[in-house]
């Protein structure tokens, strides 16, 4: 697996404030001075400050809008700096978020700014994150061809600190393709420069990228002591990103020593973090590595699960490499499964990305970019006998793939025409079971063929709620890694039974889980379907207790609602849109739920008696419900015979 280089660096723009403003200053401090100063440029450079120490504690939603604002009142005032920076944190924002195009023209508008001005420093800061997008795309020369404008900005400029940060960004490239030497002499001249500054954010960014370097050469001891001194640093100065990253190599590191327990640790640790600060480029490689780890275990229904989301993510972000790496893994996951027809699928899409990037990185070698300018002929020749040697491990690697992939290569050049086809087809079919996992068939259907789906009415539907007892106070003595990975786990489960009683998972709620039968096609059997898979959940629910408790861990005792009724079903909102019902037979429902008791299923009486013929149940009383009066209630005990 390619886990990501521990730091792509050259998002902090806070190195060009201090000469604008104290790194001292506080966010209370910069808003109260936005509260002083007039619309000038002052304003904008405090405004673009508190954009980027927003971005600094991980609140990044909030640092973008400060940022816009910024970039509003510079270009209002056409004060170039301010721009420049304000695109520059935007740009930040979206390459945080796995959203490259839209980091990339940022980046582009921020660099144009700040060349009309001849702000070395701006434009470093630029080409440092154009560079990173590149990077992470697999694209090494464009990446190499941003980091050294970036270098010659900040040697220009006389900064050490960017300097160093270009300088590791570099490293990273020879990295990737295994010049670990050329890497490791560039990483100790960035770590140099850190110490001589006395940076502790670079030089724990430096230690961590040396950690992945070693990993990455076999080296797993050095990987291990560099990765944590560079965790603990980060820890010190609060950089959760960093943190995050850190995390997830380490795991990465035992994954390599075969310490699969230990491995999943880190990576869920890892996978925890980088969803508290809501960076999508980051979460492929904790999820791959969770995977990667649960495979090895032979539990292969969580590999599966986190293997699918690992290329999932990685698609979305656009990340061949890592998606190359997600396909293998599949693959490998197939095999072991017996699933020979899933393997050779996943095994064909794997040679698709893999054939691509031996094209790309082919390419790449053959560019031979010098460090130092002022180089004597010497080194000029040993880089380029690096750059041969390259290529031909790079032809050596073609070679060796290509009579190891045998059979799949041979059906691939015979059949490309005709595969080609179905991979444009199954693609499509991907695109639209993402849409499945949001909507009902039928609704996503309309909402494809007419940009609309209406609201409809459903006479008969029933509705099911689930809830855990005492959540908050079980919750709390679990570490929030523990805690999503074990809902995450049960609603998985509990998503495999309700598709398997063909009903609609319609949404979760905290640690509560609602689904309905009935909808979006009406049906006469959707009582009797829903109180099935109640059941089903309960004994589920009932199996895991007993394999917990035998481990000594804390356990969930579900309660389980249903109410049988009238429901209005649609698409609620435009963006990150939801199917949703509403009615008072929900709120029923989940007024039986919250009535009901731990390891029980209690229904209404209108559901009992849709199903009194194929379900033993206690009548419990009534209850007072708003609107309906009194409420027969009943304990579903067992199905019936027969």
């Amino acid at each position: 697996m390619r886990a990501k280089v521990i730091y792509l660096c050259g998002f902090i723009i806070s190195w060009f404030f201090p000469r604008m403003h104290a790194q001292t200053h506080k966010i209370d401090s910069l808003k109260l001075v936005l509260k002083t100063e007039k619309e000038d440029t002052n304003k904008a450079q405090t405004l673009n400050a508190l954009a980027d120490k927003l971005r600094r504690i991980s609140k990044y939603d909030s640092s973008v809008l400060i940022a816009r604002q910024a970039l509003d009142l510079a270009t209002k005032l056409e004060f170039q700096s301010g721009i420049g920076s304000a695109h520059n944190t935007i740009g930040n924002y979206y390459s945080y978020q796995g959203i490259f195009p839209k980091a990339l023209s940022n980046y582009e508008e921020g660099l144009s700014a700040f060349q009309k001005i001849e702000n070395k420093i701006g434009i470093s800061f630029c080409c440092n994150g154009m560079g990173n997008i590149y990077n992470e795309a697999g694209n090494y020369p464009k990446a190499l061809q941003y980091y050294y404008k970036a270098l010659e900005a900040s040697q220009d400029a006389k900064d050490n600190l960017d300097a160093a940060v270009t300088i590791c960004n570099i490293a990273n490239i020879y990295c990737y393709q295994q010049n670990y030497a050329k890497a490791l002499e560039l990483y100790y001249k960035a770590l140099g420069l850190s110490k001589k500054i006395a940076n502790k954010e670079q030089e724990a960014r430096t230690l961590g990228n040396m950690g992945y370097m070693f990993r990455n050469s076999g080296n797993y001891d050095s990987a291990l002591v560099y990765s944590l001194k560079a965790l603990e640093m980060d820890m010190k100065i609060k950089y959760r990103r960093g943190e995050a990253i850190n995390l997830g190599n380490i795991g990465e590191v035992y994954n390599s020593k075969q310490l699969y327990d230990t491995a999943l640790e880190y990576g869920f640790k890892a996978l925890a973090l980088v969803h508290l600060i809501n960076s999508k480029a980051l979460f492929d490689d904790p999820l791959e590595s969770i995977g990667y780890s649960y495979l090895k275990l032979s539990r292969y229904r969580e590999s599966k699960i986190y293997l699918d989301s690992a290329l999932l993510v990685s698609k979305e972000i656009g990340n061949k490499d890592d998606i190359k790496n997600a396909y293998y893994l599949l693959a490998e996951l197939d095999s072991a499964k017996g699933d020979y027809k899933a393997e050779l699928q996943d095994k064909n899409y794997y040679f698709i990305y893999h054939d691509s990037l031996i094209n790309q990185k082919t390419v790449q070698t053959e560019m031979n970019y010098e460090y130092d300018k002022k180089s004597d002929s010497a080194k000029a020749a040993q880089d380029k006998q690096i750059a041969l040697n390259l290529k031909e491990t790079q032809r050596q690697k073609v070679i060796k793939n290509s009579f190891i992939g045998g059979f799949s290569i041979m059906f691939l050049a015979a059949g490309l025409f005709f595969f080609q086809r179905r991979r444009i087809a199954k693609e499509k079919r991907r695109s639209d079971e993402l849409l499945l996992n949001i909507l009902p068939s039928e609704t996503a259907e309309e909402l494809k063929n007419t940009g609309e789906a209406k609201a409809k009415s459903f006479n008969m539907v029933s509705v099911m709620f689930t809830d855990f007892k005492d959540f908050t106070k079980i919750s709390e003595k679990l570490s929030p890694t523990e805690l999503v990975a074990e809902l995450h786990y049960l609603f998985h489960a509990f998503d495999d039974i309700v598709h398997s009683h063909n009903l609609e998972k319609i949404k979760t709620i905290g640690d509560s889980y609602m689904a309905a039968g009935g909808l979006p096609v009406a049906n006469k059997t959707n009582a009797n379907d829903v109180t099935n898979a109640a059941l089903e959940i309960l004994k589920f629910m009932e199996n895991h207790k007993i394999q917990r408790t035998k481990n000594g861990k804390e356990v969930f005792e579900i309660r389980i609602g249903i109410h049988t009724g009238p429901v209005v079903a649609g698409i609620v909102g435009v963006k990150k849109f939801a199917y949703d019902i509403w009615g008072d037979t929900v709120n029923l429902a989940s007024r039986m739920e919250s009535s009901g008791e731990p390891g029980k299923i209690n229904i209404s009486g209108s559901t009992y008696e849709l199903v009194k013929n194929d379900f033993i149940c206690t009548h419990r009383g009534k209850i007072q419900a708003k609107n309906k009066g009194e409420v027969d209630m009943y304990f579903v005990d067992e199905k019936m015979n027969g």
